[in-house]
This record gives C-alpha cells, sequence and structure tokens, in this order.
C-alpha cells in the first residue's frame, strides 16, 4: 500500500513537471509569435512610411513640375502678346504715316488744280488801269484775292520767292538767261510765273529769268 501511494505521488509530481514544461514551452513560443508579429507589424509601419514619403515627393515633384510648366506657358503667352502689340503699334504708325502721306497728296493735288486760277486772279488784277483801280467792282475783286490768298497761308500754301535771290534750281524753273552787269551772277532777275510751296513740298515751280 505504501508502495502504491509513493508511485502515485511520483506520476504526479512527473505530471506537474510535464505540465510546467509545457506552460514554459508554451509561453516561450508565444512570446516568440509575439515578437514576429510585432516584427512584421514594424516592417508595415515602416513600408507604409515609405511609402507615404515617396507619394509626397511625387506630389511635390510633379506639382513643381506643373508650376514649372505653367510659369514657361505664363512666359511664352506674355512674350507672344508683347510681339502683337509691337506688331499693332508698328502697323499703326506706318498706316498714320501713309494716310497722312495720302491726305499730302491729296492736298497737293487739289492745289495745283486751283493756282491756275490765281494765276488769272494777278493777271486780271495786274491789267486793270490805273483810273480804274478805285472801281467797286475792282475793289471787290481785289479784297476775294487777298481773302483767297490768305486762306492758301493758313492752309500752309506759300510763295516762292524768287525775284532778286540766288537761283536754286530746287524751287526755280530757269526759261531764260540774260546778260546783266548790274544783278549779280546767277541771280533771279525776273519772275514769269511763281511757284509755290505746301509745307516745304514744291507744288510748282517758279519760272524765272536768270543774270549769267
Amino acid at each position: 500500500m505504501k508502495v502504491a501511494e509513493e508511485n502515485m505521488e511520483k506520476n504526479m509530481e512527473e505530471a506537474a513537471e510535464e505540465v510546467t514544461d509545457n506552460e514554459t514551452e508554451t509561453g516561450q513560443n508565444t512570446e516568440t509569435d509575439q515578437s514576429v508579429e510585432d516584427a512584421a507589424a514594424e516592417s508595415v509601419k515602416e513600408e507604409k512610411e515609405e511609402t507615404a514619403q515617396e507619394e509626397k515627393k511625387d506630389k511635390k515633384f510633379w506639382k513643381k513640375e506643373k508650376k514649372d510648366k505653367n510659369a514657361e506657358l505664363v512666359e511664352e503667352l506674355t512674350d507672344k502678346v508683347k510681339r502683337q502689340m509691337a506688331e499693332f503699334e508698328n502697323f499703326r504708325k506706318r498706316s498714320e504715316k501713309e494716310k497722312a502721306g495720302m491726305f499730302e497728296m491729296g492736298a497737293k493735288s487739289v492745289i495745283e488744280q486751283i493756282l491756275p486760277v490765281i494765276d488769272n486772279f494777278e493777271r486780271g488784277l495786274a491789267a486793270v488801269p490805273e483810273e480804274s483801280k478805285a472801281d467797286p467792282f475792282v475793289e471787290g475783286m481785289e479784297k476775294i484775292y487777298r481773302q483767297f490768298m490768305d486762306t492758301m497761308d493758313k492752309l500752309n500754301v506759300k510763295p516762292i520767292e524768287a525775284v532778286g535771290t540766288e537761283f536754286n534750281p530746287d524751287f526755280h524753273n530757269a526759261v531764260m538767261h540774260v546778260e546783266d552787269e548790274e544783278a549779280g551772277e546767277n541771280v533771279v532777275v525776273e519772275e514769269f510765273q511763281k511757284g509755290y510751296l505746301y509745307k516745304d513740298q514744291v507744288v510748282r515751280h517758279s519760272m524765272v529769268k536768270v543774270a549769267n
């Protein structure tokens, strides 16, 4: 009986030790599994952080790339607008110059048609006898002539100086030469037809006699 009890106690002790060993082994395995899980979680976390950083870098890169492209586009459009404005300004100046040239050409053509009328006025007044100059009709014609010439002067139409000045081919047309010791050489001594300027441009040359 005593032996049986001792064997039973021994078996119970061995069973207790086995349970203890199993619990220890189980605890170690649990700790190992926890460490593996923690390492895996840490790895996943690091991967997520790396991915987030890469995505952030990519966003910064594309944002900078987009900003650079927008800046280039703005600069290109600004340069294009400046060129177009410069071209338009040149076109405007050229158009104004051409318009002014056409106006002056048209005005010059009209003045050329009017000059023979002035010539006839002057010839008619020069042919009036001295005793008839007080006639009201003659005085009226003289007033009209003066008003006519005042209007021409306001339009920048002026007669060319001729008699007593040195011959200038830019303004004078020599139709006759004469030997005149009293007059200076190459000096205009007589004017046959009056010449006119329009804004410093010759509309008609003066027809003159020149001393040699």
